[in-house]
């Protein structure tokens, strides 16, 4: 069974479940019979909304291009057709075998004026929760879009500060000046020097053409 088959089937299903119920209910509190027909609408009208918004954002995170999207429109004018009649023929059929009445609607009443209007609250309604499903997917995927932006931004700002931290550190080295020169403190350039008297290979003293000792610099 394809899926608008499903879905109108089982609309009509809840259309008379919620019927029932009205009646009953009537039945019972003939004094609140308005403030009950609008408590049974408001039923049918959320199972509606809560089906259809799931089918907008199933869809919407399925196909995130709209292009490529199911068209949940007809599928859900296909239901709310099938819906409409199959439910005003049940409430017809139904209104046979209870106590208390559904309506007291005839056959033609239930499958033309009953009809359009069921066929009218479940298209509307579906249509709006399609659209808010997807919103609601497309909101998600632009707070992911922009936090994902964000985390990348701050990655490349570290990474462009990382890299001028090197850049800096390269440029002081090769601008700090070298020193290839020894120098000495300032109390060694007066300091004394001793000469010592040269001596032969045999460790005796060496002697001058006068007899005098000769100094290793040979003054």
């Amino acid at each position: 069974m394809t899926g608008w088959a499903v879905r109108g089937i089982s609309m009509g299903l809840v259309n008379v479940v919620v019927r029932l119920l009205l009646g009953a209910a009537v039945s019972m509190w003939p004094l609140s019979g308005s403030a009950l027909r609008w408590v049974a609408y408001a039923l049918v009208l959320l199972v509606i909304i809560v089906w259809a918004g799931i089918d907008g954002i199933r869809d919407r995170r399925k196909h995130p291009d709209p292009e490529d999207g199911e068209d949940l429109t007809m599928v859900w004018l296909k239901a709310a057709v099938v819906g409409g009649l199959r439910g005003g023929l049940l409430s017809w059929i139904v209104d046979f075998f209870v106590d208390f009445s559904l309506g007291q609607n005839g056959l033609v009443f239930e499958l033309t004026s009953g009809a359009a209007f069921t066929i009218l609250t479940i298209f509307i309604g579906a249509s709006v929760a399609v659209f808010v499903g997807r919103q609601i997917v497309n909101r998600e995927a632009k707070k992911k879009l922009a936090t994902s932006d964000a985390e990348r931004a701050h990655d490349r700002q570290l990474v462009n500060a990382g890299q001028e931290n090197r850049s800096g550190q390269a440029e002081a080295t090769r601008t700090e000046p070298t020193r290839t020169e020894t120098q000495w403190a300032p109390e060694h350039g007066d300091a004394d020097t001793e000469v010592f008297s040269a001596v032969d290979a045999d460790g005796k003293p060496r002697l001058d053409k006068r007899g005098r000792h000769g100094s290793a610099d040979g003054s």
